[in-house]
């Protein structure tokens, strides 16, 4: 939960984001997305590929930790 948690900040302060701005994005609530950043709440599924395909990270959600190579294919966000 804590390496989840970690990587979504990360990806959303690397884009300069909000919570709230993720969150509308998304379609959850600014307070589901606070949880699942301070580990009190585990997203299901569905959301989660959701929040990966925002930032275009599917290593969110690898059990795996990200190679270099996907550090180096920073995540971008999708302008809708």
């Amino acid at each position: 939960r804590k390496i989840l948690a970690d990587r979504l900040v990360q990806c959303r302060k690397s884009e300069h984001l909000t919570q709230r701005e993720v969150a509308i994005y998304c379609d959850i609530t600014e307070t589901a997305y606070q949880n699942y950043e301070r580990m009190t709440r585990e997203p299901k599924l569905e959301i989660l590929i959701r929040i990966a395909d925002f930032y275009k990270a599917r290593w969110i959600i690898s059990p795996e930790e990200p190679t270099i190579k996907t550090f180096l294919k920073r995540p971008t966000c999708k302008n809708k």
